[in-house]
């Protein structure tokens, strides 16, 4: 399996994000519309997506063939809160279609997970995807998630509400990179 890494989004970057909010179908079932993709450059310019209640990092790949990395995708984090005290982390994930189906997606998440459970005091981190997305629930399993629930009619996308399914995973749970 080739070797992941994380890193702060850099300049060089934003033409992917912009990719996403405007190429139909590359960032999968996802796709919410057009969308404005001077706002990358916007959020890019306000806190480099380093922001205290939500943010982004990249998932890079060691490419075999060529010395360097490959920009692969993104991960996500936003802040959500349950009752007055307590808060978790949503996360969430997009890869580039030709790195999906290799195994990159759970151990992003699983790496991700591991860096906010060391640098935030957060106890739960949460993950929801579509319930025809298969492949996801796979890798959130992989990656130490629990299944909680479905999200009855959650998403408006592709003109009608549709369910979701609800994943979880504490600090008190295994790693699965590291057991």
């Amino acid at each position: 399996m080739p070797e992941l890494s994380l890193r702060p989004v850099a300049e060089a970057d934003l033409d992917m994000f912009r990719r996403f909010l405007v190429e139909p179908g590359l960032i999968g079932l996802d796709w919410t519309g057009f969308r404005d993709p001077q706002a990358v450059r916007r959020r890019f310019d306000t806190d480099s997506y380093l922001g205290e209640d939500n943010g982004r990092l990249i998932v890079d790949v060691a490419v075999e063939t060529e010395p360097g990395k490959e920009s692969a995708g993104l991960v996500s984090y936003r802040k959500r809160h349950h009752g007055a005290q307590g808060f978790c982390w949503e996360i969430g994930i997009a890869l580039l279609p030709q790195w999906r189906g290799r195994g990159i997606g759970w151990r992003a998440q699983t790496m991700f997970c591991s860096y906010l459970f060391e640098h935030t005091p957060v106890q739960r981190i949460e993950a929801a995807t579509h319930a025809e997305n298969t492949a996801e629930q796979r890798s959130l399993e992989k990656a130490g998630f629990t299944l909680e629930g479905v999200l009855r009619a959650a998403e408006f996308r592709a003109g009608q509400w549709r369910d979701g399914y609800l994943y979880s995973r504490l600090r008190t749970d295994p790693d699965p990179l590291t057991d």
